[in-house]
């Protein structure tokens, strides 16, 4: 079967991959809002002393919920998401806090800008072992349909991915007004 982009893939991995790859040209095209993609790196210490951790740039994906795309169609999942700021002097109350603003500095010692939202830890989708086993981050195949696991904490909480990657990709591409 064959259209005005060419024939369309059979297999429903490589049907995903055709899909990853036409949001990421539609985000491209539309010049989305993306984000930024990090590793964040701790140093070794120096002469005993610990140094501070910073964050590498990996990459700008888009996030979709959670997934987040590449602009070559890689997948990834998402995982801790930050805001980059310079660090403050300010009372922290809570362990998280503290950790928590920690990234935020990481993030602009590793040379990104502030204001830029960070994310980082996380993993890579591997289609293939996807294709192998039935599953990758929150991508599950059955064998006949790629689902999305849309809250992590839900075994049941799957939607169909195609229809997902539509209605996230029209949320950043066509905002609602207001937000």
């Amino acid at each position: 079967m064959t259209d005005a982009t060419g024939p369309t893939p059979s297999d429903p991995i490589d049907r995903l991959r055709a899909s990853l790859a036409d949001a990421a040209a539609r985000l491209a095209a539309a010049r989305a809002r993306d984000e930024v993609l990090a590793e964040l790196v701790q140093p070794k210490p120096v002469l005993g002393v610990a140094r501070a951790a910073r964050m590498a740039h990996r990459g700008r994906v888009w996030r979709l919920g959670v997934l987040l795309l590449a602009p070559d169609g890689a997948l990834h999942a998402t995982g801790h998401v930050v805001r980059a700021e310079r660090p403050a002097r300010r009372s922290v109350l809570a362990a998280s806090v503290a950790e928590h603003r920690g990234w935020q500095a990481a993030a602009v010692k590793g040379g990104i800008a502030e204001g830029e939202t960070v994310n980082f830890d996380a993993p890579g989708v591997d289609l293939d072992e996807l294709a192998r086993t039935g599953a990758s981050g929150p991508i599950v195949f059955d064998g006949e349909t790629v689902r999305v696991r849309w809250n992590p904490g839900q075994t049941g909480a799957l939607a169909e991915l195609g229809r997902y990657l539509d209605d996230r990709v029209g949320l950043l591409v066509d905002p609602p007004g207001g937000s």
